[in-house]
């Protein structure tokens, strides 16, 4: 993709499945909820989910399996499993997220974080890889109204910055999270995990590379 590049004064990064590779814990872990609590999970469901927030999550499930659906508790089992998951393997880095961190710090380009997770577990996350450090700005689900895929999380992630939304990058790797990011007026790149963007999609992107790294070439 050829595209003009811009005076971009920050970074943007989502977490799950852009910064670490623990995407595929959740796609794992919610069959598992489900089927404790007695619900089938289809396969493209976990996919749907990605980047998902409140008040998104609860009613999507309440549409797949009716109005009784408990989503805190299920939630909540959810997590003890990817807890479980993390104990066993660690939180792996996708790659390139030291390296692409560095850079930017290194060349005056302010990073921040704008993930679906709370802000506690984004903070032990990052202190557990030694990242806490690499952002200027941590922006959790948490501090907003509405999760992705609405604009809030990048809205007041652009706030908090002090820069209009054009001239940040949010890189992202989930359709939920891309709209969100397009919404709030960020330039998208996208880096994707599990899926590729179909051509709905990529309307929302300002660029789609392969690795983290890809992105020096853009700024």
């Amino acid at each position: 993709m050829v595209v003009e590049k811009k005076d971009i004064k920050a970074v943007i990064f989502d977490l799950d499945g852009t910064l670490t590779d623990t995407e595929k814990f959740y796609q794992e872990a919610w069959p598992k909820a489900l089927e404790h609590f007695g619900y089938k999970c289809e396969p493209w469901m976990p996919l749907e989910l990605r980047s998902l927030g409140r008040p998104f999550a609860p009613e999507k499930f309440k549409e797949w399996f009716g109005q009784d659906f408990d989503y805190n508790e299920v939630r909540e089992y959810r997590k003890g499993i990817v807890v479980d998951i993390i104990k066993e393997h660690g939180i792996p880095l996708k790659p390139g997220a030291v390296e692409i961190l560095t850079w930017l710090r290194d060349h005056g380009i302010l990073t921040c974080i704008a993930t679906a997770n709370d802000y506690e577990r984004t903070k032990g996350y990052l202190t557990k890889l030694g990242l806490f450090e690499h952002f200027d700005k941590i922006i959790c689900s948490d501090m907003v109204k509405l999760g992705k895929p609405a604009p809030d999380i990048y809205s007041f992630a652009c706030q908090q910055l002090g820069l209009d939304p054009s001239e940040t990058f949010a890189v992202e790797d989930s359709p939920n999270g891309v709209t969100s990011a397009c919404l709030a007026g960020c330039n998208v790149i996208m880096v994707p995990d599990l899926t590729q963007p179909d051509e709905e999609l990529s309307k929302k992107l300002y660029a789609c590379v392969e690795t983290l790294t890809d992105i020096k070439e853009l700024l």
